[in-house]
């Protein structure tokens, strides 16, 4: 091999090495960056729930998974393709349109804690979730009103609903509802609870204010009583509906409501995945 070869040779390996130093560099600038923020992603699963939590210490917690596999996409956007574990699954109540999707990602990825309550649900989808949830070698927590879980060093999930054995309760009234608290910074996830459940929050003196409200059921009139709008009073509300969807949701009541009282109101719908970051002090939607 001539000197000529080696020196070419070389000098690719050179500009090769240093482009790697660049996007390790760009890459890591980014992440720091990220690494400052709580994020919450109400992914696009179509007419279904999911909600993505990433805190600042690298913590991940998934809310509900929609209706079916199609949250293993939202899942790649916005998570490392390296990322294979999540620490925290909440299936808020056992219908289809929030649990379906947790079947696959209990298949797809290792899950440390799994948050449910004892409402079984009468589907197939019902069955074989609570199935996978008995395999899938987490830790199980049954929700319960109070529960405080520290999502690293700076945010705490708190369980605001059920109080007690949600077994006989019907599907959406048991639905568990948290509030997801950074610094000065609140959201908050209702599931499909509907409005006798939020009034019972407020006329029980549970602090239930929020920057960010995932509007109950996906807009239906049977939530976000304005009762308890008033009481949350967030800057910002996200209506998780598929476009065109059968149900009529979200329904003109609910959407008049927020605009009365000059919520910014977000449908995946409309923008597909919708995101927000929080420094502690302050929220705003995220723009890719």
């Amino acid at each position: 091999m001539n000197d000529a070869l080696v020196r070419m040779r070389l000098m690719i390996l050179v500009v090769l090495c240093v482009g790697v130093v660049i996007v390790w560099i760009l890459l890591g600038a980014d992440g720091a960056r990220a690494d400052q923020y709580l994020q919450v992603h109400f992914l696009d699963v179509g007419q279904g729930d999911a909600i993505l939590i990433q805190t600042p210490d690298g913590v991940e917690v998934l809310i509900d998974g929609g209706p079916n596999g199609s949250v293993l996409r939202a899942l790649a956007q916005e998570m490392s393709f390296f990322d294979r574990e999540i620490d925290m699954v909440i299936g808020t109540h056992p219908d289809s349109d929030h649990i379906g999707g947790l079947i696959d990602v209990l298949e797809r990825y290792d899950v440390e804690t799994i948050l449910t309550t004892e409402n079984k649900g009468s589907s197939n989808t019902a069955s074989l979730y609570k199935k996978l949830v008995g395999k899938e070698g987490a830790e199980v927590v049954i929700a319960r009103q109070g529960q405080v879980f520290q999502l690293g060093e700076s945010v705490l999930l708190t369980v605001l609903f059920p109080v007690n054995d949600a077994s006989n309760m019907e599907s959406n009234t048991s639905s568990i509802i948290v509030q997801l608290v950074y610094g000065e910074t609140e959201v908050l996830l209702t599931g499909d609870s509907p409005k006798n459940i939020e009034e019972y929050l407020v006329q029980e003196g549970i602090d239930v204010e929020s920057d960010v409200l995932k509007a109950g059921h996906h807009g239906s009139r049977t939530s976000t009583s304005e009762l308890f709008l008033d009481a949350v009073n967030p800057q910002f509300a996200v209506i998780s509906a598929e476009k065109d969807n059968r149900y009529g949701h979200p329904h003109v009541e609910v959407t008049d409501m927020l605009f009365n009282h000059r919520v910014e109101t977000y449908s995946t719908a409309e923008e597909g995945t919708v995101s927000f970051e929080s420094d502690g002090v302050t929220v705003w939607m995220k723009v890719d």
